[in-house]
């Protein structure tokens, strides 16, 4: 199995953070703030844990003055690359600790929007929308206009309601009428990476407003290409549920026009670490559009299942048209998902109607 991704703060990583500091700032105690950061408990933080931890110790080594230890990460967080290379998340997470006081507010908000394009500050941006919400998105808003993509970006994922790995905006998540015009400003945004965001946005918001990103999808079809993309990304979640909407949109009504054939597996039982290999046939009784999906009931650690839907393909068949699919789905260990052995499901799901559902055995 990959090694755990928490590992990329050890001490080799940590030892070039802390001498980095030290050249821009000579009373950086380097072994003092190494081994204060890996002490006995280090071994047993996570991800974020060691993210707030190193941060944490940062400030206790670092100038007293916040600006003036603002000052010394600004010379050297640069030597990190960006935010998809350098992860060095400490510097915003530093930010959100120190400095959410009303005194430092304007200068803590500038330093996010500098340090966003070398350790993205999405998660520590929320702190400040949860302490003045009204101000915030009011700024989140401002930087939807920035020049920058890596800012825009942040507007956009920093104010998403249940971004993962962070703490829920249980706010927007109720009322997300803030994040609208933001959205709004960005839906056509040259950066395919700020348009992913506003994607994942409105899933976030479709998990609890599915009428209103309904509405906004139905405003925004037929923009353009890129906007369209936007759409149908944001839509995944109401799309794996089946949403008759939702899917009507993209000109998927139903199944009645296909029948399904030669729908089994290769094997009826197999190993974590094998593949589920299964087929079927579609055979089309007139021009139609199909979306093919499977889902697998996972069984979980307590003996009860969980439904996971995966995506196949999506279809155009003449009347009379006939195609066939193999399909093979790992059931290795991943870091995000645990295999138990027991008696799963899988489904074969189209037009979000399900046709046939075939038990499996996984064995240890």
């Amino acid at each position: 199995m990959a090694e755990a991704f928490k590992n990329i703060y050890n001490r080799e990583s940590l030892t070039a953070l802390a001498k980095d500091i030290q050249a821009a700032y000579i009373p950086f105690k380097v072994e003092e703030f190494l081994q204060s950061v890996m002490d006995e408990t280090w071994d047993d933080l996570e991800l974020k844990g060691r993210i707030e931890r190193i941060a944490t110790k940062l400030g206790e080594y670092l100038p007293p003055d916040y600006e003036a230890a603002l000052g010394v990460i600004d010379k050297v967080v640069g030597n990190y690359g960006t935010w998809l290379e350098g992860f060095v998340m400490y510097f915003p997470m530093f930010v959100e600790i120190y400095g959410q006081d009303d005194a430092n507010w304007d200068v803590s908000i500038a330093a996010l929007a500098r340090y966003t394009q070398y350790a993205s500050s999405e998660l520590s941006v929320r702190a400040f929308i949860i302490k003045d919400e009204k101000r915030m998105m009011a700024q989140m808003l401002e930087w939807s206009k920035s020049e920058s993509e890596d800012v825009r970006r942040l507007s956009s994922e920093g104010c998403r309601p249940l971004l993962p790995w962070a703490q829920v905006l249980y706010s927007l998540k109720e009322d997300p009428s803030s994040i609208l015009p933001i959205l709004e400003n960005l839906k056509a945004d040259p950066s395919e990476t700020v348009r992913r965001s506003v994607a994942n946005n409105l899933n976030d918001i479709s998990k609890n407003h599915p009428d209103l990103v309904l509405e906004i999808a139905h405003n925004w079809l037929g923009d353009n290409e890129d906007t369209n993309w936007v759409v149908k990304h944001g839509l995944r979640t109401l799309l794996k549920k089946g949403d008759r909407d939702a899917l009507a949109l993209f000109g998927y009504s139903g199944s009645d026009q296909v029948d399904i054939s030669g729908f089994k597996l290769a094997s009826p039982t197999i190993a974590i670490g094998e593949d589920l290999v299964f087929s079927f046939n579609v055979s089309a009784k007139e021009d139609t559009k199909i979306r093919l999906e499977f889902a697998i009931d996972y069984v979980k650690a307590n003996g009860k299942t969980s439904k996971k839907v995966f995506k196949i393909s999506e279809v155009a068949l003449k009347a009379g048209e006939k195609k066939s699919y193999e399909k093979k789905h790992s059931f290795a260990d991943v870091s995000i998902r645990k295999h138990y052995p027991g008696i799963h499901s899988l489904t074969l799901i189209i037009n979000g109607e399900e046709h046939g559902k075939l038990d499996f055995e996984v064995k240890q």
